[in-house]
């Protein structure tokens, strides 16, 4: 498994545009194999911030054709 924490990956998905939630980031991340999801990003702190991300990444991104 390589050196990058749970929260560098979860603020790297955050910045992808590919969440519109901490929700869909959580599971994300469950599916990549960190432990301990609930723990790390359980803060308020954390929540706002990465949902912030979330949102600025998706408004700079093209919505996507279905």
């Amino acid at each position: 498994m390589s050196s990058v924490t749970i929260l560098e990956r979860a603020f790297a998905l955050a910045r992808s545009g590919e969440h519109t939630s901490v929700q869909s980031i959580r599971a994300r991340l469950k599916g990549e194999g960190f432990a301990n999801v609930e723990a790390h990003l359980s803060g308020h702190s954390i929540s706002r911030q990465l949902r912030k991300i979330c949102l600025e990444a998706r408004a700079g991104s093209p919505e996507p054709t279905a």
